[in-house]
């Protein structure tokens, strides 16, 4: 069993199993206190290409595929989100297609056992459906809709359905051939002017060319030679009867259909990087050596990141290439996502658009003066091309009290760093790490034999190693006015290029963010104001790599940990090494402690009593590699962890080390802080949490379950949880006081990294193999979560966040969740004595909750609200009923007959006046006995609409002193109670309410006024005398703590 080093100290108290355990319904796989959100870092995921349309002559909508919904993005605003679908396609997208203001989307495999289906979608809602024929055992891989046709293709079929009417028309079969040369390879396609025909790509190197409208095949194209392969991709010229025909081999052939002659052959690609995507410029501009004739062609692969332009003119040449426009593929295998799917040129302009596998979308423009064959880029939206690794919210203390839940920093395999926006999706952004096409260019990566010199001399190797490890502290940010002026990225060497003042740095800020990388031998640093990298690379005092690193929280100070035990620090202003753990000794210093060494162990005794702390200097550095540090809040102490099994505690001005606690036989490998109580968590490799109390330095919590690594783990935002992800899939959810496990979620793979937000209304979770980043809010903040154990054998798969936040859950839907049952054991049981003394001021058991919601019920109403009312619906001709028109009058026929006075309902007004005579009848009867307890314990009860009803209705009577003047007995209840000093914070919510509602009222009246007057004096009187003995124990506390006492 885990043990402690502190065998003096009090027992650890450990996590529960012998606690009454109550399992998770499988029926009700839902997290008690987490409910997904959304996801959000995805635009193109998928290897489906994206679909454009124009509306009308001003913008063009793009629609990318993120997986079972779509995100349609509106080019005019550059690239801004406009629409996500709803509901979510059943099983992962295969297909789609814009026509006009509609949206074909295919999905599902049947050939794996999956549903399959063809949705319409249309301003982001599902509109119709089309039905597939019984016997249809392939998925959709494209679709076309032209004239009155809509065509689906399959590996081997085509499927027919007519535009106006979505009816099932007929299905057409390829010609029979070898085994697999019918296949379907290089999709279909149609010819303007070729009305109801349309081009089909086989596998053989064919193209069959069918007449939709009578189901016939008219004719085939045979490939120019028999070694060409089999067709990727058809695409239709502006010029007539002219089809460019891609083979695998490399060869394009522009082939004109009318005379099936062939005009142009291109040795566009090769055997290993075949054309998959083909477009036309149609703005008669881009061709020849000044850029004003007709004739250029774009082509690329999905086996590179290059797109390819050529000038058809005279033969066909290469008119540019523009490299790396897309990330491309992992020579390692797929865990960085790259290639392009897909090129088109917007009809009529300058702009390309292209779509790449990894996960961005990107607009081009040319420009005509000066002319450039190689366009500049002109909007962007991307995302991480590989899955996250590393996340964190960023605190609260930037851009106002709410950029907590605002931004999100994460860091992927990709090599990239971004900052994810939960308000705007357009402001997500990737933190620059310089001008890599610059640097490519310089190295000469951008040239015609780039390729050829293997997979190392991509864009990506120029960028920092992949990110392991994030600190932040915005205190010294100085946003986007941080440093101004150019200065030169990651400093490596001591002697610094450029030097800023120190009066400059001190009044705009300097870096906030450091990151640790993988087998990097330097911590980097960068500015989060201005989205990009820093000055400094810090590097570790042994020359080992990086493992882990920390900022102070006054945002001045950086420290490295190396994976051989080194720990360092640096001045982020100046870049400076300030200190290292343990501190370097001067060689006098040296020798004096090997002479105290070697001496007896009584005179040792003497110096460690000396010392004060039991270390000798210069000693106590780690053994293996450091994997966490903690800096407090008041920068006195730093604490380290390690895989040697040891935490040690370090002074920050010195750097000696003042205590550490062994656990030689289980590595420490990663530590959490949270500052307002002073706790430190840390992670074990026996897959157990260990929390430790910085103040006496020992362990008070241990927490047991974990069946795996422990991948990551935070506090909750206000100290209470401990939220654990481990290898096992399942995220768990600790209480801290009670050491209960209360929650856990279980996912489809285990989560990478997770984060609370600073408010607590969000966690966000990065799950291994996934591009996004699920949000879950946080039900807590509206509802009583009980802190009773719960066993883990019922924890059933959830349903994980959605791109399109389908089957979310905002945060004040539980606020007014009045019917939601409460299981057994779940209600707030009393205990039972009310107050220890009273002499205590005692809060209320009332959940927080319930009394927030109170003082802030006219907001939450207000939010809720409906924006306009429901309207009818245009009227039908005369000679037809209506309806709807119908239903809807006698809707409003109710509603007006609900609100008047006389036609109320008898059951309605006998239960409301009822209950306003429960509430009215025990407050008379605490004023004439002088006990208002019944009245406070039935106040206590009541929902928080009830409770504002209730005090709405109370009446100043005959503004006399008797029974009928409810304001003032109402106030002589809550002076009382608080005279009582009992349900402190229920009684300041009640009167804060109260004299809201009611303060013309009382204002008016002296005797209530000078009941008020007495709630006031009291409450000075209470206010003073905790006032008092809180700084008292403040200062007890102080002195017992002081290392002077």
């Amino acid at each position: 069993m885990p043990h402690s080093s502190d065998n003096n100290g009090p027992l650890v108290k450990r996590q529960r199993f012998n606690a009454t355990a109550e399992a998770l319904r499988p029926s009700n796989p839902a997290s008690r206190i987490f409910a997904p959100f959304r996801t959000v870092g995805l635009v193109s995921p998928t290897n489906v290409p994206f679909t454009s349309v124009a509306l009308g002559k001003t913008t063009y909508q793009i629609t990318t595929s993120v997986g079972c919904a779509l995100q349609t993005y509106d080019l005019k605003r550059g690239l801004n989100l406009v629409f996500v679908t709803r509901p979510q396609t059943p099983e992962k997208i295969t297909a789609l297609y814009a026509w006009k203001e509609k949206i074909f989307a295919a999905w599902g495999d049947p050939s794996n056992g999956e549903e399959h289906g063809i949705w319409v979608f249309q301003r982001g809602r599902k509109v119709a459906e089309l039905r597939l024929p019984d016997d249809l055992d392939q998925p959709i891989q494209q679709i076309l809709v032209f004239g009155s046709w809509i065509v689906g293709c399959a590996s081997t079929r085509l499927e027919v359905w007519r535009t106006g009417t979505l009816e099932h028309y007929t299905s057409l079969h390829t010609m029979a051939g070898k085994k697999g040369d019918n296949e379907i390879t290089g999709g279909v396609v149609n010819m303007p002017t070729y009305i109801n025909k349309i081009f089909v790509g086989r596998k053989d190197g064919r193209v069959e060319i069918w007449n939709v409208s009578t189901g016939k095949l008219i004719y085939i194209i045979l490939p120019p030679s028999p070694g060409c392969g089999s067709v990727t991709c058809l695409q239709p010229s502006p010029a007539l009867s002219l089809l460019a025909i891609a083979y695998s081999k490399g060869l394009l052939v522009i082939h004109n259909v009318l005379t099936d002659l062939s005009i142009i052959q291109l040795n566009a690609g090769h055997e290993d990087e075949p054309i998959s995507t083909i477009s036309f410029r149609t703005d008669g501009m881009g061709a020849g050596t000044d850029g004003r004739k007709d004739g250029v062609m774009a082509t690329a692969t999905a086996s590179s990141g290059d797109v390819t332009f050529w000038d058809l003119n005279r033969g066909g040449r290469v008119l540019g290439i523009l490299r790396s426009a897309h990330n491309p593929p992992n020579e390692d295998g797929p865990v960085v996502r790259g290639g392009v799917s897909r090129v088109e040129f917007l009809p009529g302009q300058p702009v390309l658009v292209t779509g790449g596998l990894d996960n961005a979308l990107k607009t081009w423009m040319f420009d005509e003066t000066p002319f450039s064959p190689v366009p500049r880029i002109l909007h962007q939206r991307s995302g991480h091309a590989a899955p996250v690794k590393r996340l964190q919210f960023l605190p609260s203390d930037f851009d106002g009290p709410d950029a907590g839940n605002k931004w999100i920093i994460s860091g992927g395999e990709d090599r990239s760093l971004w900052g994810w926006s939960l308000r705007r999706d357009g402001q997500s952004t990737e933190l620059s790490q310089g001008n890599i096409r610059r640097d490519a260019k310089k190295h000469g990566m951008l040239s015609a034999k780039a390729l050829a010199r293997g997979p190392t001399t991509t864009l990506e190797d120029l960028k920092a190693p992949e990110i392991t490890c994030i600190a932040i502290s915005l205190n010294r940010d100085g946003g986007i006015g941080a440093i101004p002026g150019k200065q030169p990225i990651w400093q490596k060497r001591r002697d610094r290029k450029v030097q800023v003042e120190a009066e400059v740095s001190g009044m705009t800020g300097w870096e906030s963010v450091v990151t640790a990388h993988k087998d990097d031998l330097f911590a980097r640093t960068w500015f989060w104001g201005r989205k990009r990298a820093g000055r400094w690379a810090f590097p570790t005092g042994d020359g080992a790599n990086v493992s882990t690193v920390a900022i102070s929280p006054c945002g001045t100070f950086a420290l490295v940990g190396s994976s051989e035990g080194a720990l360092d620090m640096y001045n982020l202003q100046s870049g400076i090494h300030r200190q290292r753990f343990p501190s370097k000794l001067s060689p006098a210093q040296a020798r004096q402690v090997k002479m105290l060494q070697l001496k007896q162990a009584d005179s040792t005794s003497q110096l460690d009593s000396s010392l004060g702390s039991g270390f000798l200097p210069g000693t106590g550095r780690h053994t293996k590699a450091v994997t966490g540090i903690i800096v407090d809040s008041l920068n006195k102490t730093v604490v380290s962890c390690s895989l040697d099994g040891k935490v040690k505690f370090w002074d920050f001005v010195t750097g000696g080390l003042l205590r550490q606690i062994d656990w030689s036989s289980v590595p420490v490998t990663a530590s959490r802080y949270y500052a307002a109580n002073d706790l430190v968590a840390f992670a074990c490799g026996d897959h157990s949490i260990r929390v430790v109390d910085m103040g006496t330095r020992r362990t008070i919590r241990e927490f047991w379950g974990c069946q795996g690594k422990v991948t990551d783990f935070c506090f909750s935002n206000d100290g209470r949880w401990i939220i654990v992800a481990s290898e096992d899939s399942l995220i768990r959810v600790w209480d801290l006081p009670t050491s209960h496990l209360i929650d856990a979620i279980r996912l489809a793979a285990p989560c990478e990294s997770l984060s609370t937000s600073a408010t607590g209304e969000f966690l966000a979770a990065s799950v291994r193999g996934e591009l996004g980043i699920s949000i879950w809010t946080n039900k807590a903040l509206f509802k009583h979560v009980p802190a009773r154990q719960i066993s883990e054998t019922g924890v059933a798969l959830t349903s994980a966040p959605t791109a399109s936040g389908e089957g979310g859950q905002g945060l004040v839907e539980a606020a007014f969740d009045e019917e939601a049952t409460v299981e057994e054991g779940d209600a707030v049981v009393t205990p039972a004595i009310d107050q220890l003394s009273a002499d205590i001021m005692t809060l209320s058991l009332v959940p927080r909750t319930r009394w927030q919601t109170l003082l802030h019920l006219d907001l939450i109403k207000q939010r809720n609200k409906p924006i306009e009312r429901p309207s009818a619906p245009e009227k039908a001709p005369f000679f037809l009923p209506s309806l709807q028109g119908d239903k809807l009058s006698a809707l409003e026929k109710a509603a007006a007959a609900a609100n008047a006075p006389e036609a109320t309902s008898k059951i309605t007004r006998l239960e409301r006046g009822r209950l306003q005579e429960l509430f009215t009848n025990r407050l008379s009867e605490g004023a004439v006995s002088g006990n208002y307890g019944n009245f406070i314990e039935y106040l206590k009860s009541l929902s928080p609409s009830m409770a504002d009803l209730e005090l709405r209705s109370l009446s100043i009577g005959d503004g006399g002193d008797n029974e009928s003047n409810g304001l003032l007995h109402f106030i002589r209840a809550l002076t009382r109670r608080l005279g009582e000093r009992r349900d402190y914070e229920l009684t300041q919510a009640w009167m804060a309410v109260f004299l809201r509602l009611h303060f013309d009222v009382v204002m008016e009246g002296e005797t209530i006024l000078g009941a008020l007057q007495e709630w006031k004096d009291l409450q000075e009187r209470e206010s003073k005398r905790l006032d008092d003995l809180t700084g008292y124990c403040g200062g007890v506390v102080g002195f017992l703590r002081s290392p002077r006492t």
